[in-house]
């Protein structure tokens, strides 16, 4: 059987006056976001499970859930180490979602057990209010993780991160140390702290504008303020998106599930504003943090080398442990796992198993 059978929960809104609004003016639903997300995992071709996962408060996290059996690797596959069969636990950034990863749950469920969750406040899981405090806020999604966690019954999971997943495992790990066997950052957000002076004029002037006008609200607010024109707005913003998943779509179903995605009421959206200081840095930079992860938990970060986002952070962390790997990806950009999957996901696999070349020397943008 392909897939076991999924419990839908309705969404938990919050009350205002933005929630029966949006309804009306914005073209989404959360059955328009399941159907998205189910054109999105055609592409899957190894069987798994999913469910809404439930947690306290009400509130569920939506996970896919591959075999917990190991499964014979592929020539191609670097084979297991004893320890490969340690879950993988893949955690989306900001305005992402579990099937994001479509790319890429095949060949890393070809040796072990992965889990895809949507980070409570996103994607198909609850939506429900922050804090305002952004240590709290950051508290309330990693409760969240280690409640599911609990739920799903894992003891130690390998944790991979991207963007906001990304401080999100490392923010967990600090926590929960026992449990993380792993830690493997995907081009993370909110590592460096806001320089003293940063060079605003390095930052093109139509960022700067939106950024002024825009500071008040929630960082996607434009999506929904544009109502109908809102997936027309996304296919034509974020039009990359169509050419990295190309090879596997050739219509507007990325750009489709991207817009249900974050044309939802904000949630999530709004814990990661207020866990923020223009333009995007992190009001906790994870950087000043990191050094306390255990010494005996693997760090490795994944970079691509045309990303906006430089490996600076994963030096940083370096200089501190010398045993931190560090690898670029060619050709890839800030969704590394997106613009080259087979690379990326060969790189995960060397990682876990011990076979990887992880160098801070392959750094070199091109």
């Amino acid at each position: 059987m392909r897939r076991m059978a999924e419990e839908i929960q309705p969404y938990t809104e919050q009350s205002s006056w933005i929630s029966s609004w949006l309804p009306s003016w914005c073209p989404t639903s959360p059955s328009q976001l399941k159907d998205a997300e189910e054109k999105m995992l055609k592409t899957v071709k190894r069987p798994y499970s999913r469910q809404h996962v439930r947690i306290s408060n009400g509130n569920y996290l939506w996970t896919l859930a591959f075999s917990t059996q190991l499964h014979p690797c592929s020539p191609s596959i670097p084979q297991p180490s004893p320890q490969s069969g340690t879950p993988l636990v893949l955690l989306h950034g900001f305005g992402g979602g579990v099937a994001l990863w479509a790319q890429n749950l095949d060949t890393l469920s070809s040796c072990g057990p992965v889990y895809a969750l949507d980070l409570l406040g996103f994607g198909r899981s609850s939506r429900p209010l922050f804090s305002t405090d952004p240590e709290a806020a950051e508290d309330q999604f990693v409760t969240a993780l280690e409640e599911w966690r609990e739920k799903v019954g894992l003891e130690e999971m390998v944790l991979l991160g991207h963007n906001l997943g990304g401080y999100l495992s490392a923010a967990y790990t600090l926590k929960y140390p026992n449990r993380v066997k792993h830690l493997l950052l995907v081009e993370p957000w909110g590592f460096p702290a806001r320089p003293e002076n940063p060079n605003h004029h390095s930052i093109p002037m139509w960022i700067r504008a939106i950024g002024a006008i825009m500071s008040p609200f929630n960082p996607l607010a434009g999506l929904r303020l544009a109502g109908p024109l809102g997936p027309t707005l996304v296919q034509t913003i974020r039009s990359d998106f169509k050419q990295k998943y190309s090879s596997v779509f050739d219509d507007n179903t990325v750009s489709d599930y991207i817009y249900h995605l974050n044309a939802q009421t904000p949630s999530g959206e709004t814990a990661f504003r207020n866990m923020t200081i223009p333009y995007g840095w992190a009001k906790r930079p994870m950087l000043e943090r990191i050094g306390q992860v255990r010494a005996d938990i693997p760090i490795s970060f994944i970079y691509g080398s045309r990303s906006s986002i430089d490996s600076n952070s994963g030096h940083g962390v370096k200089k501190i442990r010398p045993d931190v790997g560090i690898m670029v990806i060619r050709g890839a950009g800030h969704y590394v796992f997106a613009d080259q999957p087979e690379d990326f996901n060969q790189a995960v696999l060397q990682i876990l198993t011990g076979t990887g070349k992880e160098n801070e020397d392959e750094g070199t943008k091109q």
